[in-house]
């Protein structure tokens, strides 16, 4: 005789059991609640700057009148808390406003969608620096790459021309550049600290540090040390002689320093006051931002001895 077979009811659990219908829908609703500052940390690596600049107080002054308008998102840890994705600079505000809570959205997220969320939250920012474009440029192309798209965006001087869209081509349709400058931006990640510096602060064009960024860092700090002691930036002409001595394997100190020692056209005659011939003629207690100004009064008390001589001398011929 066949044996019956037992039917398997699922049983309802208790959380099912004792909510609605209602209840349930909200509990897979993503919602906004209040975290407290300590428990988010920063997004690993975060390329934007957080600053204390004018847009910052005003932004501190708002928070202290009406609080956080717009909440940040973060997504959870698997060690405990708090990843911030979007809103930096607000937690960054409310600190200084005195505020321990900050209102933010939670979500789960994989490192690929947090970082293309995070780099284009920020990317709506005015006035970012060639630095903080290069590394987001870098970070969600990357991204990118590892969602199973094409990303060959640094490989050549040119970018190629492509039938259909790639990782490249969408990024740069989607940060509103051309396909070559966010290449050429990506390229700024390959230089040292001290000269990436200098392209954020203006005092070396971006068409020269793109050329300098396929050096060897080795050798950039070679060229940093000529920049300092020629106080001069090398000229596209300059970098792009660099990089063909590099391409030749005849690029080194002495040919850096040689490079950097030519005469630019329409440049104008320097005068350079080497450290070490006029340190022992000021005071040690001089600081280093005063000595020009203790410079030019020596220099001022000298011409007035050397005007009064003549007078003299004219007197007494």
């Amino acid at each position: 005789m066949a044996k019956k077979k037992s039917l398997e009811i699922p049983l309802a659990s208790i959380d099912d059991l004792f909510s609605t219908q209602q209840q349930r829908e909200d509990n897979g609703r993503e919602k906004i609640v209040d975290l407290r500052l300590d428990e988010i940390s920063d997004f690993p690596n975060h390329p934007f700057h957080v600053s204390m600049d004018n847009e910052m107080e005003r932004l501190v002054e708002s928070i202290k009148q009406n609080g956080v308008l717009v909440p940040a998102l973060v997504r959870p840890k698997e060690s405990g808390g708090y990843e911030m994705i979007a809103g930096h600079r607000r937690k960054f505000a409310s600190g200084l406003a005195g505020r321990e809570e900050i209102p933010c959205i939670v979500r789960t997220l994989s490192d690929d969608e947090s970082t293309i969320i995070m780099v284009d939250s920020n990317m709506q920012r005015e006035n970012l620096l060639p630095s903080e474009k290069a590394f987001a440029f870098k970070m969600k192309l990357e991204a990118m790459k590892r969602q199973g798209m094409r990303t060959d965006l640094t490989c050549v001087q040119s970018a190629h021309k492509l039938d259909g869209k790639k990782s490249r081509q969408k990024l740069a349709e989607e940060v509103g550049e051309s396909q070559d400058q966010v290449r050429r931006y990506i390229r700024l990640t390959y230089l040292i600290p001290e000269l990436l510096k200098r392209v954020d602060e203006g005092k070396m064009a971006m068409t020269p540090a793109v050329e300098i960024s396929y050096i060897p860092k080795e050798l950039q700090e070679e060229l940093l040390n000529a920049m300092e002691m020629e106080d001069c930036t090398p000229s596209y002409a300059q970098a792009k002689k660099m990089r063909k001595f590099l391409d030749m394997d005849k690029l080194s100190v002495d040919s850096i320093l040689a490079i950097m020692q030519e005469e630019k056209p329409n440049q104008k005659e320097k005068i350079v006051l080497r450290e070490e011939r006029i340190s022992r003629f000021i005071p040690p207690n001089i600081p280093l931002k005063g000595r020009e100004e203790y410079i030019i009064k020596a220099l001022e008390y000298y011409a007035k001895v050397q005007e009064k001589q003549k007078q003299t001398q004219t007197l007494t011929r």
